[in-house]
């Protein structure tokens, strides 16, 4: 399967329809069903059924469909790496981090690197850990900054520290008389905070258990900058990471979460890939930054 072959099976699989899939690439209709029909008589595989004018994908194309993905993402960074060396920014760093990271200790980080490393280029994204592993995996970062530390056979995960959870609310909220909070002092309140299948939301499921109540978010977020809007117009109180600059905005309120819930603060980086001296420069500024971020909690 050919490199544009690739990106048009995947553009498919991922769009549902040719329409779609034409529409993201940029191409007509008739030229993605030709470039299809190409590569399954190439492959001598049927990967696409017909029925009623519409495209499904056979079983076929749903087993080869991970695979291929991994492989155009290889491609794609490929690109990106080329395209850097021929604008001339082979010094280079790549990395991308969650919000509360990128948000607090990080800027800090980068300015110190910044400091020794003034010629080398810095690329960085805000991305949820889900994204950051694939891009770490395929090379388009070398360094991620989560709040994870779920083991993958691939990675590196260097555990920086922990940060605790926090109540954020609505400044004008009855309950700022508190000092403290608990999940059962939240039982007639809108809850905002993670979905269930993440991280925080484990672990605030087992705080709930212990508490004899369930913890059900009736507004689920992924990311903890997402429950701001939400806090700052009174739509409800919010358990989520301390290590967003919550006190930096207006019209919110922070408690102390109880029983103390820490999160893991991780450095992401790939076993097959050997770091170049300016990304071993950026992790000690980071390591440094994170240390210090953590003193003023």
């Amino acid at each position: 399967m050919r490199a544009r072959q690739l990106e048009v099976f995947c553009a498919v699989m991922r769009a549902g329809t040719v329409t779609a899939a034409a529409r993201d690439l940029n191409i007509s209709q008739p030229a993605l069903s030709q470039i299809l029909l190409h590569t399954e008589d190439e492959l001598g595989l049927t990967l696409f059924e017909r029925i009623k004018g519409r495209l499904h994908a056979t079983e076929i194309a749903h087993e080869l469909y991970p695979e291929a993905e991994r492989v155009f993402a290889g491609l794609e960074a490929l690109r990106r790496h080329a395209i850097d060396l021929r604008d001339g920014r082979v010094g280079l760093v790549r990395m991308a981090a969650s919000a509360p990271p990128a948000m607090s200790f990080l800027p800090d980080a980068i300015a110190e690197f910044r400091q020794d490393y003034s010629s080398v280029a810095l690329r960085s994204h805000i991305a949820p850990v889900a994204s950051m592993t694939q891009m770490v995996l395929s090379g388009d970062i070398s360094i991620a900054v989560s709040l994870s530390d779920a083991a993958h056979p691939s990675l590196n995960i260097e555990k920086l520290g922990e940060v605790p959870m926090v109540c954020i609310l609505n400044e004008g909220h009855r309950l700022t008389a508190h000092k403290e909070m608990t999940l059962s002092d939240l039982a007639d309140e809108t809850l905002i905070s993670y979905r269930a299948n993440t991280l925080p939301g484990h672990r605030l499921m087992r705080v709930a258990q212990k508490e004899g109540i369930e913890f059900s978010p009736e507004i689920e977020v992924d990311a903890s900058i997402s429950v701001l809007p939400f806090v700052q117009n009174g739509l409800g109180v919010a358990v989520v990471d301390g290590l967003m600059p919550w006190h930096s905005f207006p019209g919110i309120a922070v408690r102390r979460f109880l029983p103390e819930t820490q999160l893991p603060v991780t450095i992401l980086t790939n076993r097959e890939h050997q770091l170049s001296p300016a990304h071993e420069g950026l992790l000690a500024a980071i390591r440094k930054s994170f240390k210090n971020k953590v003193a003023q909690l």
